[in-house]
């Protein structure tokens, strides 16, 4: 059951987002989530203080740039201008970029299964960005998603390499308080013209509280009850309620282009999940 709420929550991020980008921009979208996720989180960081050093608080800034700052923004950027449920099954190649990564860069070994997923994703990637039944700005909401699931991919094995030193919820605390720090000069240049809508706001509020400091606190709930290979396949349920949500609250019909994607998406996930083990 909190591995569904915890999907169902991931998921709604991308309708939140789909409302209240709009009216804020992204920037400005951005800058609200990270704040009110930083201050959910608050009292992990205060406990951990004593434990970061200078140095690591550069590295939490880092990461804090390629676990928040950027990807959420770009998934904003591609919710002003797409379907909700695109984002959300661009997410999903999370996994499969944290494996290419890892290979990159610290020649971690990957099995051949892992590499054909890798290439399938990738495949099922431009088939998403090939829905025009959509809109014409699916290409681009595509590209972005998957830069944005990119950099998460780059966060998880710098988390993984440079803050195994703090307790995990302090860690995001901390990245999320950069993040906020460093993205607010450029959220200060955005900021929107117009009133904004209470039902934005809402959605704002939703995206801090909710989907990065309460999810937060819930994944880490489940890592220490179930271990991480099993709270990780949350990942699995998030483009299911990003689309399930979209249609459901803003009529927005997933088409067959968009399933076949994520069939070919997650599909693959699961593959290279299951070749890790």
């Amino acid at each position: 059951l909190e591995l569904t709420l915890l999907g169902a929550i991931w998921g709604g991020s991308f309708l939140f987002m789909r409302i209240a980008a709009p009216d804020f921009g992204p920037i400005a979208l951005v800058e609200v989530r990270i704040v009110l996720g930083a201050l959910s989180l608050m009292p992990f960081l205060w406990r951990a203080r004593r434990s970061i050093t200078g140095a690591l608080w550069l590295r939490l800034a880092i990461v804090g740039v390629m676990n928040s700052a950027i990807p959420f923004t770009l998934f904003a950027w591609g919710a002003e201008r797409a379907p909700a449920g695109i984002g959300a099954i661009a997410n999903s190649m999370t996994p499969l970029f944290t494996a290419l990564v890892a290979f990159a860069v610290w020649r971690e070994a990957i099995s051949m299964t892992r590499g054909i997923a890798l290439i399938v994703g990738l495949i099922g990637v431009v088939i998403l960005a090939s829905d025009r039944v959509s809109g014409s700005n699916i290409m681009l909401a595509a590209v972005a998603g998957t830069v944005a699931s990119f950099c998460y991919g780059i966060a998880a094995n710098l988390t993984k390499r440079w803050l195994a030193t703090i307790p995990p919820a302090a860690a995001v605390a901390g990245t999320q308080t950069c993040a906020a720090i460093l993205l607010a000069p450029l959220a200060l240049m955005n900021l929107p013209a117009a009133a904004i809508p209470l039902r934005s706001w809402l959605c704002a509020a939703a995206l801090g509280v909710l989907c990065t400091g309460i999810a937060y606190a819930l994944l880490f709930r489940l890592i220490a009850r179930v271990g991480a290979a099993r709270a990780i396949t949350c990942t699995y349920l998030i483009p299911l309620f990003g689309v399930g949500w979209a249609w459901l609250f803003l009529d927005e019909v997933p088409t067959a282009t968009m399933a076949i994607a994520g069939v070919l998406i997650l599909g693959s996930v699961i593959v290279s999940q299951r070749a890790s083990r």
